[in-house]
């Protein structure tokens, strides 16, 4: 099993940043994507961004040239760092990591919420 912790949501200014953090422990061994997702009131919960174990990443549309991926392969924690925050990046953001090559399981955090409002 391997448990993840989020931290960094919260409220914000449009226009403003925010970096959320999400550390893994337990089993991390062979953990491989590692990614942020959002779920906002009344919509699908819909990927944001993700990073391989290579630093290969992937951006959804709506948060390319604002949003950054990074992780730490040594702890291991994966952050998304937000800028130019809008309302619409109002939502709840979950971590999710991917353990394993040829049999997969995937592993989801809590959450935390982020408010972007004035």
């Amino acid at each position: 099993q391997v448990q993840l912790v989020e931290s960094g949501g919260g409220l914000v200014q449009p226009g403003g940043s925010l970096k959320l953090s999400c550390a893994a422990s337990g089993s991390i061994f062979d953990i491989r994507t590692m990614g942020w997702y959002r779920q906002a009131p009344g919509k699908q919960r819909e990927l944001v961004a993700s990073i391989t174990v290579r630093g290969t990443t992937t951006y959804a549309d709506s948060v390319k040239g604002r949003f950054s991926i990074s992780r730490d392969n040594a702890k291991p924690t994966v952050y998304l760092q937000m800028n130019s925050l809008t309302p619409e990046d109002t939502a709840v953001y979950y971590c999710k990591v991917v353990r394993g090559r040829i049999t997969t399981y995937d592993y989801w955090g809590q959450g935390t919420r982020v408010t972007v409002s004035s």
